[in-house]
């Protein structure tokens, strides 16, 4: 076992732990960002740079600090360790940098982007990056090409974290995409516009950080904060059949993996889960599905407005007798919903 000390906070964590992983033991704010590293997908990680930490302690053994900042999700905590992740303001510039570098060539096409709502890249800009770039030369472009009637690729989106290259790896039964090119002209590229159609390659959409691999039966068809998603499963000869629902009034727009509160999916799912089943009653609800506070999807969600419900019956029983609970103007509009 080691002990790790990370923005002030004490963990014992056995031997191997990765400071990413340490950092996930303790939760909250001090987790640090991943774009590129999946914990479900074995090599993943260290590409994209932006879980990056100070290491100003090294060990015990070796108090010395490392001489620049180091990949959270590659690099193993030692007895003694200390890292600062959000105390440490040089930390925080480095990590601007990092996200001004995948931003460059980004077209940031958000208004018109299905992932808009539930991107890692909006997320990561918003929280670590700037106002705006020193980049003066043309965006990188990519002619549009054809893998499939179910996933839409955008290269143009892509930043190469190569997740759906180690899912399609290490979950399908045959990879027929990944990089192509070196340098600036690097592209995801089917090997000879072969179609990626086998029984597993829709969860290369779920894995993507970005807008680059989208659903394209759920394309254009609704703001994913204007939908409800629920929790459900059915019996399934491929996988799991444990899925997340995505409703707008009664119609089934999506179906997607279930994702756990670092935005990794839980269980990978089969495309007859995925594309075919889009009936109710082909599935078995278990409920809402818990949204993160954070997350613009909770906005007026019916979830937060249970616990709305909730709080005000507590209010209520705390009270005197005939005393009334004040509100907010519009605190209980069905509107709200």
């Amino acid at each position: 076992m080691a002990k790790v000390t990370i923005d002030g906070i004490t963990i014992e964590v056995p031997d191997g732990t990765t400071i990413l992983q340490a950092a996930r033991m303790i939760g909250g704010d001090i987790v640090p960002p991943t774009m590129c590293y999946h914990s479900k997908l074995k090599t993943s990680g260290g590409y994209c740079r932006t879980c990056i930490v100070k290491v100003s302690k090294g060990s015990e053994k070796d108090p010395r600090p490392m001489p620049k900042p180091v990949a959270s999700c590659r690099t193993t905590v030692m007895d003694g360790m200390e890292v600062q992740n959000l105390t440490s303001p040089d930390l925080l510039e480095a990590r601007a940098g990092v996200v001004e570098f995948l931003l460059i060539n980004h077209p940031l096409d958000c208004p018109v982007c299905d992932q808009a709502g539930e991107c890692d890249l909006q997320n990561l800009a918003y929280e670590n990056g700037k106002a705006g770039t020193r980049y003066e030369f043309p965006r990188r472009e990519f002619e549009r090409i054809d893998i499939g009637d179910k996933i839409q690729l955008h290269m143009n989106r892509c930043i190469l974290c190569y997740r759906c290259v180690k899912t399609a790896d290490q979950v399908t039964d045959g990879r027929v995409h990944g990089v192509i090119n070196r340098g600036d002209v690097a592209e995801i590229s089917t090997y000879i516009q072969n179609a990626v159609d086998n029984d597993f390659s829709g969860n290369v959409i779920d894995v993507c950080p970005v807008g680059a691999l989208t659903d394209k039966t759920f394309r254009f068809k609704s703001r994913v904060w204007y939908t409800k998603p629920m929790d459900a499963h059915r019996n399934c000869t491929k996988c799991s059949g444990k899925v997340r629902l995505w409703y707008k009034g009664e119609e089934v727009l999506r179906v997607t993996g279930r994702r756990d509160q670092f935005g990794e999916v839980t269980e990978w799912i089969c495309n007859e889960c995925r594309f075919d089943k889009k009936k109710s009653s082909d599935w078995t609800i278990e409920g809402p599905a818990h949204i993160d506070s954070g997350s613009v999807i909770s906005a007026n969600h019916y979830e937060s407005l249970k616990a709305l419900k909730t709080d005000i019956e507590r209010q209520r029983m705390a009270l005197p007798h005939g005393q009334k609970v004040t509100l907010g103007h519009g605190a209980l509009d069905p509107n709200n919903q």
